[in-house]
């Protein structure tokens, strides 16, 4: 949460300068206090007064004429951070050669408060050399950049330069000083596809979500996290994704990145089997049904469970019924913690928004956890994972 944070927003002269009042009525959702501080060519694209519904103070917009005698030394007082969406290449040229010739490089000037910059801006002025040396000069003063995507831009141009979605910009302002700062993690997600022909595949209803929330939990604790993923990934700074597609894709990148990873959580849903030669052309009705045979296929969970100097590792079991089967996983495979789930049960459901989950210990002693939101699970997970990685009693 943002509540009680105090966050200049900066907007300058680009036409992504409209989702800025996103921006800032997201970031007043979060409970933080915002102020606005704009350019005149900002102000041509967004009003003052939209600015100024959103977040209950008037805009900042001139240097001069205000009641205030000096409005860029009072927001750089009173701001704990400052955040500069969007940043026009004009503006990042300022910023890092000290210019201060607006309120918002003014402001910045000023402060001694941390700056998130948003950059937004054609391709080629993205692309520029001059716009990387201010980029790379920033970096090293300590400003934290924040995109560009890559996208539509102003007169139907595409390519990098598009100001990166405004619900990241808010994700970037909750890294910290959490309790995995400084930590890796690696989260598994999705359920893998394995190939019949080109294309058909053997595969599961997993939707990756559970896995998706885990992975912004741990984010949000300060994590650098890397997603190995066959579904589509959360957009977050701190949130590396890799997308696979088989098992053995999977098994290939998972047991790299485990190598350099503090704690896992293998909330895939990996394929036990795979075709063993699959077709490498279409195969027709007109032919018959095919004889498949299946082969064993790579055991994720299993090796990293074997790994000597392996991290602390949360296995996932998605199963019908009984856990008796988790329990006997958990002991088997020696994992620190075991999450299970019945997905069977109502509101436990493949693709759903909720899960109720038992968690199982190496001993086999289980922690039945109420039907809640994946999100919440996540929440939960994390802080218990974080709670048994570093001894505490269970």
């Amino acid at each position: 949460m943002l509540a009680g944070r105090q966050i200049v927003l900066g907007i300058t002269g680009g036409i992504a300068a409209y989702k800025a009042a996103y921006l800032a009525r997201r970031l007043v959702e979060r409970g933080a206090e915002v102020r606005v501080v704009m350019t005149r060519s900002a102000a041509r694209f967004v009003g003052a007064q939209t600015l100024a519904a959103i977040t209950g103070t008037q805009p900042v917009v001139d240097l001069f004429g205000d009641e205030d005698v000096s409005p860029h030394t009072t927001l750089a007082r009173w701001a704990d951070t400052i955040v500069i969406a969007p940043a026009t290449a004009a503006t990042i040229s300022r910023l890092a050669t000290g210019l201060s010739e607006d309120p918002v490089s003014a402001t910045v000037l000023a402060s001694t408060a941390p700056v998130i910059v948003a950059p937004a801006m054609h391709t080629e002025m993205w692309e520029h050399a001059a716009t990387r040396r201010n980029i790379a000069t920033l970096v090293e003063d300590g400003y934290t950049i924040v995109g560009p995507d890559t996208g539509a831009l102003a007169g139907g141009d595409v390519g990098p330069g598009r100001l990166i979605d405004p619900d990241v910009i808010v994700e970037s302002l909750l890294i910290g000083d959490g309790p995995l700062t400084g930590k890796k993690v690696l989260v598994t997600a999705g359920g893998t596809r394995e190939p019949v022909d080109p294309v058909r595949f053997i595969g599961n209803r997993s939707s990756g979500k559970m896995g998706n929330a885990i992975a912004l939990a741990a984010a949000r604790r300060g994590a650098d996290v890397t997603l190995v993923t066959t579904a589509p990934a959360p957009r977050h700074p701190q949130i590396e994704p890799i997308a696979v597609e088989t098992a053995q894709e999977m098994a290939d990148a998972a047991w790299k990145v485990a190598e350099d990873a503090d704690i896992a959580f293998m909330a895939a849903a990996v394929a036990d089997f795979t075709p063993e030669n699959p077709a490498s052309a279409k195969l027709r009705r007109a032919e018959g049904p095919p004889e498949i045979t299946l082969v064993a296929s790579p055991n994720v969970l299993g090796g990293i469970a074997a790994m000597a100097d392996r991290p602390f590792l949360v296995g996932f079991a998605a199963e019908t019924g009984s856990f008796d089967s988790a329990v006997e996983k958990a002991k088997s495979y020696g994992v620190d913690l075991l999450v299970g789930n019945d997905v069977t049960a109502i509101g436990s459901e493949f693709g759903g928004d909720t899960n109720e989950v038992v968690l199982i210990l190496p001993d086999g002693t289980t922690e039945p956890w109420q039907l809640m939101t994946k999100d919440e699970v996540a929440d939960r997970l994390i802080d218990r994972a974080i709670e048994l990685s570093q001894g505490a009693p269970s």
